[in-house]
């Protein structure tokens, strides 16, 4: 019954041996229990996401069999691969809205492991045979509910994880193949992406400690003469915080003249107005502090989410070589392009 956390993975760097390969999707946990034409549809935090997603909850309905709990990830396809920004769009408290998103930009469902089936309890038995049993019960699944692909050849494996991220997917997932399903316990592996870029400091955001510390570091790139706000960077420890505050004062400038000043966000930035809330975070203030781009910093991302990274970066190091300048689009390695139905037929097509 839910709430159930799902199962979890830890980060490594190479594909180990002896496992069972999966594409890793990128999209929004989700537990599904079924029971008849009572569905939930549970997310990475135990919270419910039923409301959100009503036509899921009829193509489990449809594909599902009448009573099972399925774990997998709630993604949007589109003829150039997944995209997570509609899926955050979802997210939304008008049911109106979220019944025309349903429509306009209908979610799918990939399955990728089995907890329930009729009245049997599986989370006991090995993944090998939970994966059996899953590839049987969606054979008939279709068109809004898919199986993952997954091979125990290491060699293909790693061909997915270099030629799948054309289609959006994020890495690969390895399971031991006599793991039984652990709730909240990383006991998977996944291997992500991992590249750096060189960007440039365009402003920062005070820490919720007080007014004399860094909370997080905005980033940018140029596109021809513009800096474009690709995303931010903001693990450090309190006292570089502090130290970074005092560092940066020298930098402080007006919004007026600068690459992200209010003109330019009425012209359609992504950069969001001082004071202006966020629409994932409802009274959280987006307000940024200006600074001349000046600083250049290296940063490690995963990939991109259209023309922002799609996940925090992380602090690299610093670079005073780099001619802000130069810290421009064409330095990022980008995906050779994938299509979703090459991974698993009938994806996207409704």
């Amino acid at each position: 019954m839910p709430p159930v956390a799902p199962m979890l993975a830890k980060s490594v760097t190479t594909i180990p041996p002896g496992a069972s390969y999966e594409p890793k999707w990128d999209g929004f946990r989700s537990l599904v229990f079924r029971d008849g034409d009572d569905v939930e549809l549970g997310s990475r935090n135990e919270r419910p996401m039923t409301r959100y997603f009503p036509e899921v909850v009829e193509a489990v309905k449809r594909e599902l069999p009448p009573r099972c709990v399925v774990d997998g990830e709630i993604v949007i396809a589109t003829d150039h691969g997944l995209d997570f920004d509609a899926l955050q769009q979802r997210i939304h408290p008008a049911a109106s809205r979220v019944r025309m998103l349903s429509q306009a930009t209908p979610a799918s469902f990939i399955a990728f492991d089995l907890l329930a089936l009729g009245e049997q309890d599986l989370t006991g038995q090995p993944f090998a045979q939970r994966r059996a049993l899953l590839v049987d019960a969606l054979a008939d699944a279709g068109p809004s509910i898919h199986l993952t692909p997954a091979t125990t050849d290491r060699n293909l494996a790693e061909r997915w994880f270099t030629e799948f991220e054309g289609a959006g997917l994020d890495g690969v997932v390895a399971k031991p193949l006599e793991l039984a399903y652990l709730p909240d316990k990383r006991v998977m592996f996944k291997i992500k992406h991992e590249r750096t870029a060189d960007c440039v400091v365009g402003g920062y955001r005070l820490h919720k400690s007080g007014p004399d510390a860094i909370g997080s570091l905005m980033l940018g790139l140029y596109r021809d003469e513009t800096l474009v706000s690709v995303g931010v960077i903001g693990a450090f420890s309190m006292a570089r915080r502090r130290e970074l505050f005092h560092e940066l004062q020298p930098l402080v400038t007006e919004f007026e003249g600068h690459p992200w000043d209010w003109a330019a966000h009425l012209a359609g930035e992504r950069t969001p107005r001082k004071g202006e809330g966020s629409r994932w975070n409802n009274g959280k203030d987006l307000s940024f502090v200006p600074l001349r781009p000046a600083r250049v910093v290296e940063v490690r991302y995963e990939h991109m989410e259209g023309e922002r990274f799609r996940h925090t970066a992380q602090f690299n190091r610093w670079r005073p070589d780099r001619d802000p300048r130069s810290c421009t689009y064409e330095q990022l390695d980008l995906p050779v392009s994938f299509k979703l139905g090459d991974i698993v037929p009938g994806l996207g097509e409704f």
